[in-house]
């Protein structure tokens, strides 16, 4: 057996979930919200990659406040209203396919909301266009020509912080088995993070101690309201120099083992337009590697990972315990399923698909029966 299509454990204080293989669906934004609301577009997304023969699959990006969202578009789960709309479209989409857990990532972008959708550029929203005042942990802007983010007070921290708890007991009411906190990508709290982003003068800025600080107090808190599945998505660099790398990622998922953490997202970039990321196939793997090695925490690789057997590689090479996909999902949605032929795996499939696979995969949906007449 493949280590791909191997289950694996993930703990909670619940008791865990086991994941039938090591394939997972990475959170990715639609930017089809309406006002913070899911849509038919989520209910066919949603749909669509719970039959993609991963064993769990990630809701995008869900900002935890209005204002905390990248675009106008985007997900949310702040309140009753966007609450009701995700469990209503996540209950239909998880009708029409096999029991699949579900996580979502929850978030807020810090300076780099206010943006437009990134089919009309992407760039940052004046009020004049449905923009918002941005927020970050000092006045900096994410580029110079822009104005710069208000800075957090510790009171406006505090409020952040328990967003995100109270958006994660909404997820637990909605049933989803995980939680994701995004740490990455140069959104509020890998802003806090990084020292590119982070120049406060307060117990909350300078040293490393300081700048994982309110991290930290976001994760203990949602740890503590929620007893699912909790892990956290970082960019282990920032691919400048002087900014927040591999090394601070390392200390850094150790500490978040000690508070409870099941499992580390490693990504990279996003926080500064003077980035150099070295682009290629598993980019990003040696950064898991290394953050695994350091907290022996279940971690996740992903980035330009495209074929089933460079996911099989990163597992046997032991680089990383669970193999992450995006875009891969949305030009292929049934990239499980031809992982699972490759490597002679088998996924759970809705009955209705069980006459489509071709005569060199019949086995990928295990022993199925057709019938008629």
């Amino acid at each position: 057996m493949s280590l791909l299509f191997s289950p694996l454990h993930l703990p909670s204080p619940r008791g865990g979930l086991t994941l039938s293989n090591r394939i997972v669906v990475a959170p990715m934004c639609q930017y089809s919200a309406r006002n913070g609301e899911a849509s038919d577009w989520h209910l066919m997304h949603w749909g669509n990659l719970l039959n993609s023969g991963a064993a769990m699959f990630t809701i995008e990006a869900t900002a935890v406040l209005p204002e905390g969202r990248i675009t106008p578009s985007c997900l949310g789960l702040w309140d009753a209203r966007t609450e009701a709309a995700l469990a209503d479209k996540l209950q239909r989409a998880r009708q029409l396919a096999p029991p699949l857990p579900v996580c979502i990532q929850l978030a807020h972008a810090g300076r780099k909301a206010s943006s437009a959708v990134p089919w009309q550029g992407g760039q940052l929203l004046p009020a004049a266009q449905g923009g918002w005042e941005t927020f970050g942990p000092s006045a900096l802007p994410q580029l110079p020509n822009e104005p710069p983010p208000t800075e957090l007070t510790l009171a406006q921290m505090a409020q952040i912080r328990d967003a995100f708890v109270a958006a994660a007991q909404r997820a637990a009411r909605i049933g989803l088995e995980a939680v994701e906190i995004h740490g990455a990508h140069g959104y509020l709290l890998h802003e806090f993070l990084s020292p590119l982003a982070n120049q406060r003068s307060d117990a909350y800025g300078g040293s490393f101690e300081n700048r994982i600080r309110f991290p930290l107090e976001v994760f203990a808190a949602v740890r503590a309201a929620f007893d699912g599945v909790l892990g956290l998505r970082v960019s282990a660099s920032d691919w400048v120099e002087g900014g927040w790398d591999v090394a601070q990622s390392a200390e850094f998922a150790i500490r978040l083992k000690t508070l409870g953490c099941d499992f580390i997202h490693v990504s990279s970039g996003g926080v500064s337009p003077q980035q150099k990321i070295a682009l290629g196939a598993g980019y990003q793997v040696a950064m898991a590697r290394a953050v695994r090695a350091a907290s022996g925490m279940v971690t996740t690789a992903v980035g330009l990972i495209t074929e089933a057997q460079q996911a099989e590689a990163i597992l046997q090479a032991g680089d990383a315990n669970l193999i992450a996909l995006a875009r891969a999902f949305l030009y292929e949605p049934r990239w499980g399923w031809h992982a699972a032929a490759a490597l002679g795996g088998q996924v759970v499939a809705n009955p209705v698909y069980w006459r489509c696979l071709p005569r060199e995969a019949q086995a990928v949906f295990g022993k199925v029966s057709i019938g008629g007449r």
